[in-house]
């Protein structure tokens, strides 16, 4: 289902909020009309506390902007991943380039209400998939709500945001109405910078299509971490205020510790070239992330006796037992009976974990993201084309 402001697309990209008045104003109205009607609608689909989450706190009312950015109604759509739906950490570099565009600009970032999740990353078995469903009920089912993840307030601290299933984002639509030709343009292929200046500062909404790649290939200098607006720590500290006390209470029980993140599971991924021999783009993961290899690795940076925590992918029962001979060993499982009421899905799990990991000690990785961590393996994280044979000995190399 395309997103009533969406629905608005022109054929061609716009340089400027040039579109005819009584043409705009008869979108504008039908879009109310629209939103209005799927809103008073849509109780069944959207958490009650979604629908209050801002309004429900006075004091950010006064840090919101009068002006609003909105990209869609899911993250990377519109575009190629509308009817697909990636991991979690891609989804949230989309949405910190979103919310760094709102910052830039001074707007009030328009943010879905739900996220989609990837059944590769999820194991809780509650995707419904039904022949006779429509792919918005299918996508609906496979989804979660934004405010089940975030906490909403504390993002709107730094970037002021909404809802697009409050009422708030209704009273925006049905207020650009009054405004014609100041109320709300279309953009595409337009840059932040260019949309700061005066043809679209004086605006209500800007409506931006973004690439139809991925929403955070509008970041151009996302690789360059020293021209990033937001870190890459800002989402995954905005947890949910009952993720986030999960995880307090289990580093509380914790103590000292220390931990390492093994991702295994899908990036073993192989697959055969026409010889018949396996390839992979990690050739030495699997090698590096074997318990006999991560003891030989980590030995320099967590002396023996120390309590070690693991997050990782491996399903393998007792895989990683191989390590208590050196230390004791943590992993969420050991504290199942806080969480198997609290999670309702692998995101939640995963969003807990990370702030498990960020109070360690000491944080070991499995891939080697900035020039100060600690990492398992010298296998590059970004690899989409040398499929190379998997090396599995300290003495071989692979090819």
């Amino acid at each position: 289902m395309v997103s009533p402001v969406e629905s608005r697309r022109s054929p061609k990209p716009k340089s400027g909020p040039s579109s005819p008045i009584v043409f705009l104003g008869t979108c504008i109205a039908g879009v109310a009309v629209v939103f209005l009607y799927s809103y008073l609608n849509s109780t069944s689909d959207f958490s009650s506390s979604s629908l209050e989450a801002l309004e429900s706190v006075p004091s950010l009312i006064s840090r919101r902007h009068d002006k609003y950015l909105y990209w869609g109604t899911r993250i990377d759509c519109p575009g190629k991943h509308c009817q697909s739906c990636e991991g979690l950490a891609h989804q949230e570099s989309s949405l910190r380039c979103a919310l760094e565009e709102a910052l830039f600009l001074q707007r009030t970032f328009v943010m879905p209400s739900r996220m989609c999740i990837n059944p590769i990353h999820n194991n809780k078995g509650f995707f419904h998939q039904s022949d006779n469903a429509s792919a918005e009920e299918n996508w609906n089912a496979n989804s979660c709500s934004m405010d089940s993840l975030y906490d909403i307030g504390l993002i709107s601290e730094t970037v002021p945001v909404i809802l697009d299933n409050s009422k708030m984002w209704y009273k925006v639509l049905t207020t650009s109405m009054k405004l014609g030709d100041r109320g709300v343009s279309h953009v595409e292929r337009v840059t932040r910078v260019d949309l700061k200046n005066t043809s679209f500062s004086n605006l209500l909404l800007i409506n931006r299509t973004a690439s139809p790649l991925s929403w955070f290939a509008e970041c151009k200098n996302r690789n360059n971490r020293s021209a990033l607006i937001l870190p890459y720590s800002f989402l995954p500290s905005m947890a949910a205020k009952k993720l986030r006390n999960a995880a307090d209470k289990i580093k509380e029980i914790l103590g000292d510790y220390d931990a390492i993140h093994v991702r295994r599971g899908d990036r073993l991924k192989t697959r055969r070239d026409r010889n018949g021999v396996e390839r992979t783009l990690s050739p030495h993961l699997d090698r590096d992330t074997r318990p006999e290899f991560i003891l030989r690795r980590i030995e320099k940076w967590v002396p023996p006796g120390r309590t070690l925590y693991i997050a990782s992918n491996e399903r393998t029962p007792g895989f990683f037992s191989p390590l208590s001979v050196r230390y004791k060993l943590a992993y969420s499982s050991n504290y199942s009976r806080l969480l198997e009421t609290l999670i309702e899905n692998n995101y939640q799990l995963f969003m807990i974990e990370r702030l498990i990991l960020m109070g360690a000690k000491t944080f070991i990785r499995t891939f080697k993201e900035d020039d100060t961590d600690l990492y398992l393996t010298d296998d590059p994280k970004k690899n989409t084309k040398n499929w190379q044979i998997p090396v599995y000995t300290m003495d071989e190399k692979g090819r």
